[in-house]
């Protein structure tokens, strides 16, 4: 995808949600919705575009939490010794509001994905509500232990497929979760792939790469 250009941000009416919406083509073969990490906002994986396959309609989602001036969140959370701490009613109803705007939309072939926080979000809808999306991804995210008893069952989950890519140097969200997410997706039945690669919580150009060979197979844009 090339020259990408987002529309201003709009409110989707039965989430409340805001979002920018850019393509390439005009029509599209296939949907991706990205989700940002907290603190930030739906521009932030705008350049991610520039970089995606022909054929995608790409959706920027902003988080409803607002945490700084220009900052939102899916979910409040603190990070402890222990590991992260999070508000999980707050991860919850995000969750319901990321069905409630995908329901809303046209019907189009949709992978779900984000980066740290979003991919988390990503990873809590495609586990859940397989029937609303070809697949999800993981970058520099992580599993929810919490979703567990909302997990679908393996005969829904067998339509969706997966994507994880985590950097082996993460200093937020140390690569043991991406293995964690891996183990628990073969558990449960999902086809996935799981990329590590020499960076810290951030996107590189040879990870870019890689998702968007999952995506043009995962969304079929080369039929």
């Amino acid at each position: 995808m090339r020259d990408t250009t987002f529309s201003e941000a709009a409110r989707e009416p039965q989430s409340g949600l805001f979002f920018r919406k850019g393509c390439s083509i005009a029509a599209p073969k296939g949907r991706l919705i990205l989700l940002h990490g907290v603190g930030s906002n739906e521009a932030n994986l705008a350049s991610m575009a520039q970089s995606l396959p022909e054929g995608l309609e790409v959706i920027l989602l902003r988080a409803p939490l607002q945490v700084g001036p220009q900052g939102f969140a899916w979910y409040q959370v603190n990070f402890t010794s222990n590991g992260p701490s999070f508000n999980q009613e707050q991860a919850e109803a995000s969750r319901h509001l990321l069905h409630t705007f995908i329901d809303a939309l046209p019907k189009l072939p949709t992978v779900i994905a984000g980066f740290s926080q979003g991919g988390i979000m990503s990873a809590s809808l495609g586990v859940t509500e397989p029937e609303l999306v070809q697949g999800f991804a993981i970058l520099s995210g992580r599993m929810l232990r919490e979703i567990a008893p909302q997990v679908a069952s393996p005969e829904r989950l067998k339509s969706v497929s997966a994507f994880i890519a985590h950097g082996h140097h993460d200093g937020v969200l140390p690569v043991d979760w991406a293995k964690e997410a891996d183990a628990w997706l073969h558990r449960i039945g999902v086809v996935h792939e799981t990329h590590f690669y020499e960076m810290a919580h951030e996107i590189v150009a040879e990870e870019l790469a890689d998702f968007s060979k999952w995506l043009t197979q995962t969304l079929s844009l080369t039929h």
